[in-house]
């Protein structure tokens, strides 16, 4: 988004040093990668970094204020979690388009918002690949406020391990066989985390435990990146191992599961601010507005815009048999600023949000972009297409 650093990127960017990117990424990963990293960063000017902030701080004080758990308690009211939440998530991630104003200003619009973790380890390697594949103009980092790697480290080995003295483990369904297992092995080398599957818990009086070889070992803190509705589709096997999780034992969770359904799209239509589009969940809709084509349908918790419908219709709206699960959200219009050698992409900002113990208090510290040329960010709307994918912004300092 500032023109001579893009038309600088572009003129000096080579295949070669985009292949040598990705072979220093893939290696973490088997040398393979199971999603699209792009050819470019993101570089944000000072104004619009300060944007995003300024929004991401209206949604964060709505999240700390003292009837955030009340507003949020049904989000969860017909699913079984397990006991034991934390009062506040150590961490959560917020999605912003980056559109333009009537005006013709950039200006960030909330689209997704988790209490839940993100790409937290791989940024750190990608962010370096980066580095040292392409030239970064000085005065940019992908870290926000004040925030460098080291920092960033520091933060996280903090928000997954607590005090360092409780053994943690990060804990999904067969995590080796995940898209996302590349952020799993970057995250144990980063902070020398073990990564267990579902199917090796196990409990012993009122302690859990895994099974590591010959060797058991107890489980003090989970780093949870079970997406919890994931659960119902799997075996009955892994449903029983799950069952075990309902059970009050001692163990602390990073994060949550009720924090994936109180920090989701569940908020929107909680909160007021000038970056969120206008929402409504679609059981509190009596009337079916006439415009919807300046609409968009959403399940209220999907990833990578599944079961979305852009071009909804007064049947789809009929058909939606839990309308307390789905909202109907004001259209979001990506802007096309960003110029690439095939044409213009949209983007997307993630901000990584850490909780500050000191002042219980979140504070932005990192990031990831996307890049898209279709209706929407996700893979399925970019196939066949370059300069999409995965990347970094770079902000202004």
């Amino acid at each position: 988004m500032i023109s001579s650093l893009r038309n600088t990127f572009n003129q000096a960017f080579t295949d070669q040093k985009y292949q040598e990117m990705l072979a220093a990424i893939s290696k973490m990963n088997d040398d393979q990668m199971d999603f699209r990293l792009a050819e470019t960063p993101v570089f944000i000017n000072d104004i619009t970094k300060n944007k995003l902030l300024k929004a991401g701080d209206e949604i964060c004080a709505f999240i700390t204020s003292d009837g955030f758990k009340t507003k949020t308690e049904n989000s969860f009211s017909k699913v079984a979690t397990p006991p034991n939440e934390a009062a506040l998530p150590s961490c959560i991630v917020m999605d912003f388009a980056i559109c333009k104003n009537v005006h013709n200003e950039i200006e960030p619009k909330l689209i997704e918002l988790q209490g839940f973790p993100s790409l937290f380890g791989l940024e750190v390697f990608h962010d370096r690949a980066i580095r040292n594949s392409f030239e970064i103009p000085e005065g940019f980092s992908p870290y926000l406020n004040g925030t460098d790697e080291q920092s960033y480290l520091i933060f996280l080995k903090n928000s997954i391990q607590g005090d360092g003295n409780k053994h943690t483990v990060l804990l999904e369904l067969y995590p080796h066989e995940q898209k996302t297992r590349v952020d799993f092995y970057c995250t144990q080398q980063l902070i020398g985390i073990p990564i267990v599957c579902l199917s090796q818990i196990f409990i012993e009086g009122n302690e859990l435990f895994y099974q590591q070889g010959e060797n058991k070992k107890r489980i003090d803190r989970i780093y949870n990146r079970i997406v919890w509705d994931e659960i119902e589709k799997q075996s009955e096997v892994m449903k029983e191992k799950a069952k075990l999780l309902l059970q009050d034992v001692k163990v602390e969770w990073v994060t949550h599961p009720n924090h994936f359904y109180r920090i989701s799209k569940y908020m929107m239509p909680l909160l007021n601010s000038t970056a969120v589009p206008k929402t409504k969940f679609l059981s509190e809709i009596a009337d079916i507005p006439s415009d919807l084509e300046n609409y968009v349908l959403k399940p209220l918790f999907s990833f990578a815009g599944q079961g979305v419908i852009i071009d909804v219709t007064k049947m789809d709206i009929v058909a939606i048999k839990d309308p307390e699960n789905w909202i109907l959200q004001e259209k979001v219009e990506y802007a096309p600023i960003i110029d690439t050698p095939t044409g213009a992409a949209k983007t997307e900002i993630r901000l990584f949000y850490f909780l500050d113990n000191t002042t219980n208090q979140y504070k932005a510290v990192f990031n990831l972009a996307r890049l898209s040329k279709g209706k929407m960010i996700g893979v399925s709307y970019n196939a066949d297409k370059d300069w999409v994918g995965g990347t970094l912004a770079y902000f202004e300092v």
